[in-house]
């Protein structure tokens, strides 16, 4: 997922996006416990994209994002 895809979409979508993420991110946490899940980079992938999500959704706040 790409910054400035994120950039374009709405606070709901942000918002959506975010939650389906924190899901996914759970998942594979629970996968991880149990030693099912076999690529675990995964792990890092998903952290990072709901990073971007939490950076774009805090920098539209503040008004520095244009939409």
């Amino acid at each position: 997922m790409k910054m400035a895809e994120l950039r374009e979409r709405s606070a709901e979508q942000l918002r959506e996006e975010l939650s389906s993420l924190l899901r996914a991110h759970f998942s594979l946490r629970m996968q991880k416990a149990t030693q099912q899940l076999t690529n675990t980079s995964q792990l890092g992938k998903v952290r990072r994209d709901i990073a971007r999500v939490r950076t774009v959704m805090a920098q539209k706040a503040k008004g520095q994002v244009k939409a």
